[in-house]
């Protein structure tokens, strides 16, 4: 790894830091019972090590941080939990925590710099335990590292949001651009929102159905082995016992133990191994939730239309959905981990180049026909 790519990794890292100890002491304040809050402040004064780590290899390439201050992200997730309710917070957290899992032990298996692999590999570790003391809070037992899932509630409402926003953007563009009257607009949008949120709706629902039957038969096939191969089923528990911490022998022990129970061992097989948890959500209300969603953002650009026409509807139309298209990518930042302006601006270059393309389609239709 070069020192240039050295230096952008050392940099993203201590941001994320430096934000996970601003939301532990957040999350600290906001809560009212006294051991949660003296975990929480634990958490926040292991993070402020960790940044002390990446900023030491940082000053040793020469590279001074004046200001360790914390991300416009994190005060807007702090924010929002003040308001709302500390779910967002530890949520938000415990998904962070979960992420550094991953990212630090893929930089420590890809960093040829020895230090970045010592650093990476230390942080990887304290965030597993991070993670697990979050979990403990919340009073479930799967490494959150491990699960796969559709992503819940709120990324299914940015989702369908943004989707539907987009295409009914974009095909309300091309219809001003075909010069239409304004009532043939106005219908246009509606048909294009129901439409939009029937099909987003339709496919968050098939999308939960196919997720529970893929769960359901990695979940069989598990079982299967277990029958058929016990030997093997065995060395492989042993295996993930013994990467969570326990000497060799003590792992072969539990193995054999928890294997006299076979739908114990299903049980820790499919979460530990297969690193998958059945779906609490049900397919109607995914369904529900995305269709929804996507048609309160495909009603966006529709809206002034109902109340107005000609010129102003345009303008109006065009600047609430540009507003709306950088609102709905500044939230993905939050799935996504990329910074809020950056996000959001690349959302608002998507829909603006949609609508052009949309636009001058129109038009140029209008002109064949």
């Amino acid at each position: 790894m070069s020192n240039r790519k050295n230096t952008s990794v050392w940099l993203h890292h201590l941001h994320e830091e430096i934000d996970a100890a601003y939301l532990y002491r957040v999350l600290a304040g906001l809560i009212k019972d006294s051991k949660k809050e003296e975990i929480y402040l634990k958490l926040a004064s292991i993070e402020d090590k960790h940044v002390i780590v990446w900023n030491d290899l940082l000053l040793k390439s020469n590279i001074r941080i004046n200001a360790l201050n914390p991300s416009l992200k994190a005060k807007i997730l702090a924010w929002s939990s003040q308001r709302f309710g500390t779910w967002i917070l530890s949520g938000a957290l415990m998904k962070e925590e979960a992420s550094e899992v991953k990212s630090y032990l893929g930089l420590y298996k890809t960093s040829s710099d020895e230090s970045t692999k010592n650093a990476a590999l230390r942080l990887a570790k304290d965030s597993a335990e991070h993670a697990n003391k979050l979990m403990d809070i919340k009073g479930t037992s799967t490494e959150p590292w491990h699960r796969s899932e559709s992503g819940g509630l709120l990324r299914n409402i940015v989702y369908g949001f943004n989707d539907g926003l987009t295409a009914n953007f974009g095909l309300i563009a091309g219809v001003i651009g075909a010069s239409v009257s304004p009532h043939i607009i106005l219908i246009s949008g509606i048909s294009g929102m129901i439409a939009d949120s029937l099909s987003m709706g339709s496919s968050g629902y098939l999308a939960a159905i196919s997720e529970k039957e893929v769960y359901d038969h990695e979940r069989e096939m598990e079982k299967a082995e277990i029958v058929l191969m016990p030997e093997l089923e065995t060395e492989e528990l042993a295996l993930i016992y013994e990467s969570k911490g326990m000497d060799k022998d003590q792992a072969i022990l539990q193995a054999k133990e928890t294997m006299k129970n076979p739908a114990q061992a299903l049980e820790e097989k499919v979460r530990e191994e297969l690193g998958i948890g059945e779906q609490n959500s049900s397919p109607l209300k995914e369904g529900w939730i995305t269709g929804t969603a996507t048609a309160v953002g495909a009603l966006i650009p529709v809206f002034p239309f109902i109340f107005s026409s000609g010129p102003a509807a345009i303008w109006a139309s065009f600047i609430i959905s540009m507003a709306a298209h950088f609102g709905v990518g500044a939230a993905r930042s939050f799935f996504t981990g990329r910074g809020i302006f950056r996000s959001g601006f690349d959302m608002f270059i998507v829909g603006f180049g949609i609508a052009a393309i949309g636009y001058f389609i129109g038009e140029w239709i209008s002109k064949m026909f």
